[in-house]
């Protein structure tokens, strides 16, 4: 009797956590079109987090990266983020890193950098580029956002 009891809190628990969502702020992910470095094709992704730090509104920017590997083999990719406004902005580097992508495995967006903003009535962009072992680095993945709820 005490184990069904027991079972029945964990089920109700259970229940309840499925219920509530993760994140209840989580912004929408955006890709931009896909470049390839040899096997390996990626994409830049963006969000756009509408915060306040006091009585100022801002945005988190973050960019991500997608890869989908089309080999036989598994490859190791490097892979650098940018950001920028796109009218008059310079192009700032968000962050860097490495993945393993198994072979015919994708890695689903996988955070870059973020940088925060105060909001205001202007598209930002993100590009994405990468580079798989013994290969040359890909094209740009660009993808841009308005989003900036006030």
């Amino acid at each position: 009797m005490h184990v069904r009891r027991i079972g029945a809190i964990l089920s109700a628990a259970a229940l309840t956590m499925l219920a509530i969502p993760a994140t209840a702020h989580a912004a929408a992910v955006a890709c931009g079109g896909g470049v390839s470095t040899g096997r390996v094709a990626v994409n830049g992704c963006i969000s756009a987090q509408h915060g306040k730090e006091g009585r100022v509104h801002t945005r988190e920017i973050t960019a991500y990266i997608k890869a989908r590997n089309t080999g036989p083999r598994a490859a190791n990719i490097s892979y650098e983020a940018f950001f920028r406004v796109v009218d008059g902005g310079h192009w700032v580097k968000l962050g860097s890193g490495r993945t393993y992508v198994p072979a015919g495995g994708t890695v689903e967006p996988t955070e870059v950098g973020s940088s925060t903003r105060v909001c205001g009535p202007v598209k930002v962009e993100i590009r994405v580029h990468a580079r798989a072992d013994r290969a040359a680095w890909s094209g740009w993945s660009t993808a841009g956002t308005a989003q900036c709820h006030t």
